[in-house]
């Protein structure tokens, strides 16, 4: 069984906000997460809900920023924020470019050298996280629900899509929908799958919702008055896509919000229980 280091652990609403860090065999090396688990945890495993951040995020991120702690405790769910890539990796063009590289994950497995080393996050999101967690707390890996901002909205979106047995609920703030359309996810797909545009279908979720839809209902929040609406983000894209392949989709645009986590925390409640009825609690 992987071991796991505690980094630090806070009492948080009678539940505990605490900090992790473990070798990863998916990411070939140590990954930091956060977990926050609300006082349900002490009676019985709790469903779960990973959140996943965006570009130049760590896992403290939205553990800190998005104020998600308050309702998880009332609702009795556990709150998951993964790292955005590994750290430290070594290789050559992997910092300096916050649109790439360390912090820009894109929750995707690299098919090219030298990245597909180390930046496997569709694996370590989906499964080596998943089993480290039922092996080490009180959660039910089984009721989970995923959840994601901007870059994070786009692995969200994409990991439901690919993977509808392992989610029962998903949600987006901002997220990037079509990314092979996009520069943001042109510039990093091009590096970590290739110019074969065949591969960029799999983790694009305008692609994705036309080959199968999501078994319920996909709520977006996007502010209008977001500085990447136009040229990164493209609600509009997946809102025709979602129309096309008959997947049921909430989109709200919320006037005079912006891509911070001001607009995250203005309705991060709305997504929990969003999450939480599909979560059966």
């Amino acid at each position: 069984m992987a071991t796991i280091e505690t980094l630090s652990e806070q009492r948080c609403l009678g539940g505990v906000q605490g900090f992790y860090r473990h070798e990863s065999q998916a990411c070939g090396g140590p990954m930091r997460f956060a977990l926050y688990l609300p006082p349900q945890a002490a009676a019985q495993p709790c469903p779960v809900l990973y959140f996943l951040a965006g570009l130049t995020c760590t896992e403290e991120t939205a553990t800190i920023k998005a104020g998600a702690q308050r309702l998880a405790a009332e609702l009795g769910l556990a709150l998951v924020m993964p790292d955005t890539s590994p750290r430290d990796t070594g290789l050559a063009g992997a910092t300096g470019d916050w649109e790439f590289g360390e912090g820009a994950g894109f929750y995707l497995d690299a098919t090219q050298a030298p990245w597909s080393a180390r930046f496997r996050m569709r694996s370590y999101v989906v499964d080596e996280l998943p089993a480290l967690l039922a092996a080490h707390f009180s959660v039910d890996i089984e009721r989970a629900g995923v959840c994601g901002h901007s870059m994070g909205g786009h692995g969200a979106l994409t990991l439901a899509l690919a993977n509808p047995q392992r989610y029962r609920s998903v949600s987006a703030f901002a997220p990037i929908v079509a990314p092979s359309q996009v520069p943001w996810g042109q510039k990093a797909f091009a590096r970590y799958l290739g110019e074969d545009r065949r591969a960029w279908a799999d983790y694009d979720a305008c692609a994705l919702v036309a080959r199968q839809t999501f078994p319920g209902t996909i709520l977006i929040d996007q502010g209008e008055a977001d500085r990447f609406l136009m040229e990164q983000l493209r609600p509009e894209l997946f809102e025709q896509a979602c129309a096309g392949a008959g997947q049921s989709l909430v989109l709200r645009r919320q006037p005079g919000y912006d891509h911070s986590y001001w607009f995250i925390t203005t309705f991060v409640d709305d997504h929990l229980r969003h999450h939480a009825r599909a979560l059966g609690l």
